[in-house]
């Protein structure tokens, strides 16, 4: 579907959306971009691009102890290996949880993200809020986002920049151990990736959080 037309109704548009659909249409008339372009950069990071590549790559290395070594050693070509890759992807350092240590992602200049394994980056990830909160109170952003964790866990801030791009390896949740790759990636999130959250639990597992 076209995304440069200006004959649609705008009516249903928030105020964002509208002033982007804006902007689209005066860099089109201006000859800035190519219609066909956008639609096809627009339809990559909607349908192509997105956390479910990065949930495949953590899956992997739940099941496969090799990949997981190297996916900690050099994450970039490890990621690739999975014909994963591309334009902020190209500097990716992949950081372990585990019961003595929770990692979580920041990038407290701008919003350097890892677009290639995580897609678009959410809105509070760029506000600076959490910018600013994750290094000074990592365990309280923690907990805003529902994860409580014990005291003894030492929690480690890894800062995102244009040249260097970090992703979580979360811990594989228990009762997991019949799951096939497919379907332990369906238990990772977005969040989790990031560092905010924890996977999820099968449904023969009642989800918790570590108190």
């Amino acid at each position: 579907m076209a995304h440069h037309h200006d004959d649609h109704d705008h009516s249903e548009l928030s105020p964002v959306e509208a002033r982007v659909r804006a902007l689209e249409s005066i860099l089109v008339q201006k000859g800035y971009v190519e219609p066909a372009a956008l639609d096809a950069l627009v339809e990559r990071y909607e349908t192509q691009v997105g956390p479910h590549l990065g949930a495949q790559v953590v899956a992997r290395a739940w099941v496969d102890p090799a990949y997981r070594e190297r996916l900690l050693a050099d994450a970039t070509p490890a990621i690739a290996e999975l014909g994963i890759g591309g334009r902020g992807g190209e500097h990716m350092v992949v950081v372990e949880n585990t019961p003595e240590e929770h990692n979580l992602v920041v990038c407290t200049l701008c919003s350097c993200y890892p677009w290639p394994v995580l897609g678009l980056p959410p809105v509070w990830y760029k506000a600076p809020p959490y910018r600013a909160r994750a290094v000074i109170d990592p365990r309280g952003v923690l907990a805003a986002f529902g994860v409580r964790l014990p005291q003894a866990t030492r929690i480690t801030v890894w800062d995102s920049t244009a040249e260097l791009r970090y992703m979580v390896l979360p811990m594989r949740p228990a009762g997991t151990e019949a799951l096939d790759e497919r379907q332990l990636a369906a238990l990772v999130t977005r969040d989790a990736m990031i560092g905010t959250g924890l996977p999820g639990a099968p449904a023969s597992v009642p989800a918790s959080v570590p108190a």
